[in-house]
């Protein structure tokens, strides 16, 4: 390329920045890459028996775990000061490195409980699925698993007032796994998604104890109106709901009644009384030999 195609190209650019109000003055937001980073550790601290390459010796494991809190601290301190600072640039930078380190502390404080809850997580998968051979495996391989974990934790940053971060780790979690959980979601104890590719859970759904979804599940609104912002707009499944693969539930008003079984494929804009099944009719097959004209 030449450097007058080069240059107009440049200038083509920075005229569209301009054009779009880019803000080149607004503090910068935390690197995806760092926010990733960040995550890698939340987990090798929550469970180094699957996340760390090292091993973890009862004479220094004290040790070893402080030193990856006190990692944790000055990282994530680092991100969520960013994201504060992106999100209120006109907010003094002392006053925003307070907070942050305030949001650091509460959530390092948190981790014991937070990991209480995916062991009960982990549990639950095993116990609902014959092919897992160990809580271990589930831990380990299970892409539910990996993305419930990335849900908890963003969903507690969510909730404390962390901008930005939220999503971009359960972005990250899709990425590695099909699987799309938005932070505002609330999701009760003992949750397993079965196999997972293709779920999607959107921000206001509401999940109740040990429910179980499989593969291809849609917890969606009925309408995604930008007037919608902040309204109820996904459903509520209540305790001991299961959904099969490519059953689509939507809108804020839709309740999953307790132990209620939703078939596979099934779609469902209106509510579910408790202890229902719901499943659509047979499809009408027809055989015959290879081999023979229609």
């Amino acid at each position: 390329m030449d450097e007058e195609r080069l240059g107009a190209l440049v200038d083509a650019l920075i005229e569209g920045y301009d054009a779009d109000g880019e803000n080149f003055e607004r503090p910068r937001l935390p690197a995806r890459e760092s926010i990733d980073q960040t995550l890698e550790l939340i987990r090798r601290i929550l469970f180094p028996g699957f996340y760390a390459d090292e091993a973890l010796p009862r004479t220094s494991r004290r040790f070893r775990v402080g030193t990856w809190l006190c990692h944790l601290f000055t990282d994530f301190a680092r991100v969520v000061y960013r994201a504060l600072q992106h999100a209120q640039p006109d907010s003094p930078a002392p006053a925003l490195k307070v907070r942050a380190r305030g949001m650091t502390e509460a959530f390092i404080a948190a981790l014991p409980g937070l990991r209480r809850r995916l062991l009960h997580d982990a549990r639950a998968a095993f116990d609902g699925d014959p092919a897992a051979h160990s809580v271990e495996e589930v831990i380990l391989t299970y892409p539910g698993f990996h993305a419930i974990t990335a849900h908890r934790i963003a969903h507690w940053l969510a909730t404390a007032g962390v901008p930005y971060v939220p999503r971009a780790m359960t972005e990250s979690a899709k990425t590695r796994t099909g699987i799309d959980i938005h932070p505002g979601a609330r999701i009760g104890d003992r949750f397993f998604i079965d196999h997972g590719t293709g779920v999607v859970i959107g921000e206001t759904t509401e999940i109740g104890d040990d429910v179980k979804i499989y593969q291809g599940v849609t917890l969606g609104a009925l309408s995604v109106h930008r007037k919608m912002a902040g309204a109820k707009r996904h459903p509520t499944l209540e305790d001991g709901v299961v959904i099969y693969a490519g059953a689509t539930v939507l809108g804020g008003e839709t309740v999953i009644g307790a132990r209620s079984v939703i078939g596979g494929n099934v779609w469902l804009t209106e509510s579910v009384p408790a202890d229902t099944m719901v499943f659509e009719r047979p499809a009408n097959l027809k055989y015959r030999p290879l081999g023979e004209g229609a």
